[in-house]
């Protein structure tokens, strides 16, 4: 918990740190997770827990650990029988989100992109393609890259080792077919893989 003010940006840490204590929150910042940037869970001792990579930028990591406290605060306020990403979530976050969407936390070429991505927030911010390559600028580590960036019959691959030929572009996937079984696959285009050059 100490170390979560560098997480995120400065200007958004004490309202952060308010969310936290308003719900009792216990706070794990978890080492990369390829499935997943964040989660939320109630405990067996009845207390909540929010799990967040470390390896996010400062954008991401704020848009993703007020993505899960939305997750605690729908099922507070509606119940455990509403969808993950439903209605009730979605006005959830898009509450959360609404004092830090400013531009003393987002730079200006980023604000953009967040406000409009909160005006209908997806599941994911990966499935925002916009937002996605906004949100990519900040990151750290700049080797990956993805899959919509990728020539058509362009070989890449997964952090598994599963080596891929890119296909064609569907309406929101993009066929991807494994070199060494020969099926096929539809990828998220915003997935950041390794190119093989």
């Amino acid at each position: 918990m100490d170390s979560l003010p560098s997480y995120i940006p400065s200007h958004s840490v004490t309202h952060v740190l308010q969310l936290i204590k308003d719900e009792d929150l216990e706070i794990k910042i978890k080492n990369e997770r390829k499935t997943r940037h964040g989660d939320y869970r109630r405990l067996p001792n009845g207390k909540h827990q929010i799990t967040v990579n470390s390896n996010l930028n400062p954008y991401k990591f704020l848009i993703t650990l007020i993505h899960e406290i939305a997750h605690l605060r729908a099922y507070k306020e509606y119940g455990n029988q509403i969808k993950p990403h439903g209605r009730e979530w979605k006005q959830t976050f898009q509450k959360l989100m609404l004092p830090l969407i400013h531009p003393n936390i987002f730079p200006e070429e980023l604000l953009a992109k967040v406000a409009k991505h909160f005006i209908n927030p997806k599941a994911s911010s990966d499935t925002d393609g916009q937002l996605a390559l906004a949100l990519r600028k900040y990151n750290a580590d700049t080797d990956k890259i993805m899959v919509v960036q990728i020539a058509e019959g362009r070989k890449f691959k997964l952090h598994n080792g599963k080596v891929f030929e890119r296909g064609v572009q569907r309406r929101k996937r993009i066929e991807c077919k494994e070199i060494q079984s020969g099926k096929w696959y539809l990828f998220n285009p915003y997935a950041e893989v390794d190119i093989i050059k």
